[in-house]
């Protein structure tokens, strides 16, 4: 059977591919960030604290090899001063262990940040499938791991042999030595190798993490038909729907209300309706609605008027027939001209008012009775009718 067009998984993933694999546990993970985060911790605790740690060690292994008579007699002593001992060590070694808990805690959410989900710790029946157990067992994730391994094997391998030859003289010397020289060159050829170590791990560490978010996203790669499909379904949604007019409302109300600083006068209801409008002299063209609304909106067209000092005009009749007869960015209508005429040259007349001029009455607009509206949109002379 022939694939369908766009089957093949190109696509980057969407926020929503990732947002749901994450909810299903699945994230980016590199197990050897951790590794080597914790090991590199622990060296610098070890170079810290080492020597406080082989003198106390040291004064405890030398202690547990000293009995008194009463221990000899009493057998049954021996247990609590081997207990007592023991606890002295495991408290010893507390630093260690707090610090490479919080280290291990913290990396692990380095390359996928840290996530909890139910999903991702319930069984899946999937998984006992000879068929994709074999498939996961000889894919390409497999090789990679095995190969990744080896390599990593051969490079601590390859550490530990150059330290070896590099200390060899030093680590025969051990057994001549006495017991605290002894632990103290253990303790700094231990401390070394370690350090090594943890770099060539840190090396892997580096390599794999980006390896392991490539990986990620890969197998999550969508097609183009995958990528239409889950559009139709998020715009299927209602509250997607409604988040999206809402939003194009508001962009429409931003957009419409910076025009209003290039009109030429707002006429209004006064309260109910605004229209602003502009006029350009140099044009043969009508006045053009550059902003309207109602209620509310009008209101924000009046304030954002009166603050770029756009003249207002009350013509109640006017702003309804503005309103209901022309769109956005139009002209007005033919039978408007001579109603709006007188109201644009009585605004330029008030720009270049001189002082002890005589100012310009000011103009009664008559809207004719086809062009009259009430405040719900209806003629308030329908046809057939006599004014």
């Amino acid at each position: 059977m022939a694939e369908s067009p766009g089957a093949e998984k190109t696509e980057k993933p969407t926020a929503r591919r990732l947002r749901n694999a994450r909810e299903e546990g699945q994230i980016a993970r590199s197990r050897e960030v951790p590794a080597a985060a914790i090991t590199i911790a622990g060296v610098v605790v070890l170079f810290m604290m080492g020597p406080t740690w082989v003198k106390h060690l040291s004064s405890m292994m030398a202690e547990g090899f000293r009995f008194d008579s009463k221990a000899l007699q009493s057998p049954n002593l021996l247990a609590p001063i081997f207990a007592g001992q023991l606890m002295e060590a495991f408290v010893l070694m507390i630093p260690l262990f707090a610090v490479t808990l919080v280290v291990a805690v913290v990396s692990s959410g380095i390359t996928g940040g840290f996530n909890f989900t139910w999903n991702g710790v319930m069984p899946k029946f999937s998984k006992f499938n000879p068929l994709s157990g074999l498939s996961r067992i000889l894919g390409t994730q497999a090789l990679v791991e095995l190969l990744k391994s080896l390599g990593k094997f051969a490079l601590i391998g390859a550490v530990l042999f150059f330290q070896i030859q590099h200390h060899l003289q030093e680590l025969l010397s051990v057994g001549s030595m006495g017991l605290q020289p002894a632990l103290a060159l253990a303790g700094n050829l231990i401390s070394e190798s370690v350090l090594w170590l943890s770099l060539s791990l840190l090396i892997v560490a580096m390599i794999d993490a980006p390896y392991q978010r490539w990986s990620f996203m890969n197998r999550l790669k969508m097609s183009k038909q995958e990528i239409k499909d889950e559009m139709k379904d998020m715009e299927g949604r209602p509250e997607i729907k409604q988040q999206i007019r809402r939003r194009q409302r508001e962009i429409a109300m931003a957009r419409m209300m910076q025009k209003v600083k290039e009109a030429d006068v707002v006429i209004t209801n006064p309260e109910h309706f605004a229209v602003a409008l502009s006029y350009d002299p140099s044009s043969n063209g009508a006045p053009v609605v550059l902003a309207k609304g109602v209620d509310f909106s009008a209101q924000r067209i009046r304030e954002e008027a009166k603050t770029h000092g756009v003249q207002i005009f009350e013509a109640p009749p006017l702003a309804r027939a503005l309103y209901f007869t022309t769109d956005l960015d139009r002209s007005i209508p033919e039978a408007l001209y001579q109603a709006v005429a007188p109201i644009i040259a009585y605004v330029y007349s008030l720009s270049s008012f001189q002082p002890g001029g005589q100012p310009m009455p000011k103009p009664r607009p008559d809207v004719p009775k086809n062009m009259r509206f009430d405040a719900d949109g209806k003629p308030e002379f329908p046809e057939g009718t006599d004014a």
